[in-house]
């Protein structure tokens, strides 16, 4: 499937179907739960234009191969805002071909558009094949991450 560069561009209407499809992939990627309601959520965000969650998609040979999913993110600690990098996903069938890369380099070319400072995002430990990449296009960082779940309520 692709033998051309990929060409990264924002996230239109008409790329609905083939988003749904590689954000189910996604989400079975990182063993979520199925669920209509959060793909059409997602959905919903990344088309309104009010809404901070934004999208790249990578394209090649005419085709949908992969997304980003971004919105900018204020760093107290050093005073500036970034862009933090929600999701990336690439098709399997085109991995190793360049697509992670070009929508890293997008989001990169739009920081420094907007005069944001950075660009940051997290992976999952053992996902080593992600991590053979952005190890080329980032410095890893010392900061561990955690994440409570909210009670309502509590």
């Amino acid at each position: 499937m692709t033998s051309t560069t990929p060409t990264v561009r924002p996230l239109a209407a008409t790329d609905e179907a083939r988003w749904r499809e590689l954000f189910r992939q996604y989400r079975e990627f990182y063993r979520l739960e199925e669920s209509e309601e959060v793909v059409s959520r997602v959905w919903a965000w990344l088309t309104d234009p009010g809404h901070e969650c934004d999208a790249f998609v990578a394209e090649a040979d005419g085709a949908v191969v992969g997304f980003a999913h971004h919105r900018p993110v204020p760093s107290s600690y050093t005073g500036t805002t970034g862009i933090f990098l929600d999701d990336l996903f690439t098709d399997p069938a085109v991995r190793g071909r360049g697509v992670g890369r070009a929508l890293v380099e997008r989001l990169r070319e739009l920081a420094a558009a907007e005069g944001r400072s950075f660009v940051q995002w997290v992976t999952a430990e053992d996902n080593r094949q992600a991590q053979a990449l952005y190890d080329t296009l980032a410095e890893r960082t010392t900061w561990v991450t955690y994440e409570s779940e909210v009670r309502p309520g509590a």
